[in-house]
């Protein structure tokens, strides 16, 4: 059963969605794991992805859009990854992807804006609702 963590922004700023997203995919990818960055649209997929390459001034994160062959370890996509992909999600896209379930983790990404709050209580709510086991962590 896949875990679900909800990685909380803070409320005064200190982290980007960027710094967030590379710190929690570098971890990941530091412990072997492969990592689908699930963004809302294109655009938000190339931004996240030029993040990762400058979120650390002293490193980068090898990463690669979906659309393109690359093999990186960690990839950005803005619609249902193939197959290939079932070990860790990152969401950013604010909605629940409907293939969550083949992965082994998914980490929702929870903002300070109101919309994005009220969509990660939905979220909340519907995982915790089929079962799955929660974690709340404060960035």
């Amino acid at each position: 059963m896949t875990q679900v963590d909800f990685y909380v922004l803070p409320k005064d700023g200190s982290l980007t969605l960027a710094q967030a997203v590379g710190r929690i995919a570098e971890k990941a990818v530091g412990k072997g794991h492969q990592v689908f960055i699930q963004a809302t649209d294109e655009t938000e997929a190339v931004d996240v992805q030029q993040g990762l390459w400058t979120f650390k001034a002293q490193s980068f994160l090898p990463s690669a859009l979906v659309t393109s062959h690359d093999r990186e370890p960690v990839a950005i996509g803005w619609a249902e990854p193939g197959l290939e992909f079932d070990d860790v999600l990152l969401n950013i896209s604010g909605a629940v992807p409907g293939y969550f379930s083949r992965f082994r983790r998914l980490a929702e990404i929870v903002p300070q804006d109101e919309a994005k709050l009220a969509a990660s209580r939905d979220a909340w709510r519907f995982y915790r609702d089929r079962g799955y086991p929660l974690a709340k962590h404060d960035l």
